[in-house]
């Protein structure tokens, strides 16, 4: 049998605790007693969240309200609505087809940004190997905890930047997708992008360490994206205290 290619990450140092704090975390959040009632409330404001997030780390800004209110036009803030709307029907298909899955979440992301003819096309067929490799990762190859899975999957996808447009709202939606695919959240109410925003240069300087493959680079990853991880679950916990209603009688 093959090695898992992902076991190694787990010796890094730190790491297996990191992983366990972002776990109870995100356990905890889900507890909230406003998700046995208006948990559909919550997870569209969390889906938008996440939306005007990954727009900000692509670098288009724009006030939460005023994209609520849909007075935003600008085509990648729209693609990030689209995205993170699909996600859960893209939860199925996720393991068996990821590449299927990266085309229709770049068609999303990218419409109106980028030409037509290059909507779901990886900009060099040089990407393939790599694309094939996280593929396989995802289909089943690794045993890896779903959170190590989705910074691996967040952060090659960043480094190989396979797509035009923002390739970053791609990468950002498919390691969502996988925690969610996983079952470690599968209602989709984290919203790790909350968390990267709120820690940018960090995130930023994180994703280029993970490119450099040095056991350092990618510890540093990994340990940013479960930090991420947990400042979702704290985004979460105020949604549902805003959203909270009181049972009547």
């Amino acid at each position: 049998m093959l090695a898992d290619p992902l076991a190694p990450l787990l010796a890094l140092a730190d790491v297996q605790d990191a992983v366990t704090t972002a776990r109870e975390a995100a356990d905890a959040a889900m507890r909230h007693r406003a998700l046995r009632r208006q948990g559909g409330a919550v997870a569209a404001e969390v889906s938008l969240r996440s939306a005007v997030a990954s727009a900000a780390l692509a670098g288009y800004a724009h006030d939460r309200e005023q994209v609520r209110a849909g007075v935003v036009t600008d085509p990648v803030v729209q693609g990030c609505l689209r995205v993170a709307a699909a996600l859960p029907t893209l939860v199925d298909t996720w393991h068996r087809a990821p590449r299927q899955v990266l085309a229709r979440l770049h068609v999303l992301a990218a419409r109106g940004s980028v030409p037509a003819s290059s909507l779901g096309h990886p900009v060099s067929a040089a990407a393939g190997p790599r694309l094939d490799a996280l593929a396989a990762l995802v289909a089943g190859g690794t045993s890896a905890p779903p959170l190590v899975l989705a910074a691996v999957v967040h952060g090659e996808l960043l480094a190989l930047q396979p797509f035009a447009g923002a390739p970053g709202v791609v990468a950002r939606a498919a390691a969502r997708l996988t925690l969610m695919s996983s079952g470690f959240d599968p209602r989709g109410l984290i919203a790790p992008e909350v968390g990267h925003l709120a820690r940018e240069p960090e995130y930023v300087g994180a994703a280029g360490a993970f490119a450099t493959g040095t056991p350092d680079g990618v510890r540093s990853w990994l340990r940013h994206c479960f930090v991420a991880v947990s400042l979702g679950a704290e985004s979460l916990t105020e949604v549902a205290e805003q959203t909270w209603t009181a049972p009547q009688g």
